[in-house]
């Protein structure tokens, strides 16, 4: 098979594998007990927050594990405590951002949607010039997770903070990008696990110490009384093994990947007619290409290539059981564009033969 789909899951790594088995049936003790088992499994949960920590470069008392990004990204928006009542966004922002505003919308707060630009980039001028008294937070993701297009993160921390504003990034596709919390200027940060060849069921929310918040789920009191419930230890080890890999080898996989990525766009767009690339040409991640075929609506050509055992996707997993055209496509090009684009996002599963037999497939399929 050609697994093109690594922006929706990645495989666990075997090193990261192993670094799990011993916490499903050996050292199976809960952390919040105090036997010897659950100080065990607490010295592995700890250990596991000072290697996430590291690599974030902030304190270990910052990082909130949780079970996905999702959760992560509820937690951040939700749990502030907050007067204010105003949230700056984008509408090209992943399902978790855009579906708890619209549930805040519902709860007495408003919420202003910022359009982008026909490569996915906002406008910092408007983004300032929506501040308003009433604005708490921003919450601009770092990198789409639809066409890879890359935002100015630095630039909207500045400018969040300028207005006395927090600003939370979605980093869920950022594993292979600058995650040193300090140099972006982020106030709150979200990643998952299963993005970054980790297991699923672990992510984590990076939050300044300043910053006062409260539980939107109740319980027992975990991770400092603001994500209850028993800890995952082999998802959360995992998970930090994961990104303390990943992170140490980016700048060889960031070349590795864009040189395919860049093969792909470059023979697609020549040898396939009425294509277009969706997303900046350059601001862009490594491993994402997103095509626009003008003439085939995506769905039959997807199931074509799943035929033909090439692995790709319409858009967001999270939301593609509603059946619905990407919002993120109809966002820069249009409704045509978005029930007219797949993206193929590259990963460690991928060499360069690859890129022929997708070529060559794509070649036959669209004619």
């Amino acid at each position: 098979m050609i697994y093109l789909d690594h922006s929706s899951c990645t495989p666990v790594r075997k090193e990261v594998l192993k670094t799990m088995l011993p916490y499903f049936s050996e050292r199976f003790g809960n952390p919040s007990s105090l036997n010897n088992p659950g100080k065990e499994a607490k010295e592995a949960l700890d250990n596991a927050r000072e290697k996430t920590a590291k690599v974030l470069n902030c304190s270990s008392s910052e990082i909130i594990f949780t079970s996905t990004g999702t959760e992560s990204i509820n937690l951040a928006l939700k749990g502030l405590y907050k007067d204010k009542k105003h949230i700056i966004t984008q509408k090209t922002e992943h399902p978790a951002v855009l579906e708890t505003c619209k549930f805040l919308e519902t709860h007495g707060f408003k919420v202003t949607y910022l359009d982008v630009d026909k490569d996915g980039i906002i406008n910092l001028s408007k983004l300032e010039n929506s501040i308003i008294k009433d604005t708490f937070l921003i919450s601009i993701m770092y990198a789409n997770n639809e066409i890879g297009t890359i935002q100015d993160v630095k630039a909207i921390a500045k400018i969040a903070h300028k207005h006395n504003v927090l600003f939370h990034t979605d980093a869920c596709q950022a594993s292979l990008l600058n995650l040193d919390v300090k140099d972006l200027g982020v106030d709150l940060l979200t990643i998952n696990s299963t993005k970054l060849y980790g297991p699923k069921g672990a992510a984590l929310l990076y939050k300044k110490n300043s910053i006062k918040m409260k539980s939107v789920m109740q319980g027992g009191g975990q991770e400092n009384n603001l994500r209850s419930g028993t800890h995952n230890i082999p998802a959360i080890v995992g998970f930090a093994s994961a990104l303390e890999l990943i992170q140490k080898e980016k700048d060889k996989e960031n070349k590795r990947l864009t040189e395919l990525r860049n093969k792909i766009i470059q023979r697609i767009l020549k040898e396939i007619p009425n294509t277009e690339l969706n997303g900046h040409n350059e601001k862009r991640l490594a491993n994402n290409v997103n095509i626009y075929f003008k003439d085939i609506e995506a769905d039959s050509l997807l199931l074509k290539l799943n035929d033909n055992e090439i692995y790709a996707s319409i858009g967001s997993a999270c939301s593609s059981a509603k059946s619905e055209p990407s919002h993120v496509i109809k966002a820069i090009k249009g409704e045509k564009a978005a029930k007219n684009s797949i993206r193929f996002s590259l990963g460690k599963l991928n060499k360069e033969s690859d890129v022929d037999v997708l070529i060559e497939t794509l070649k036959t399929l669209v004619k």
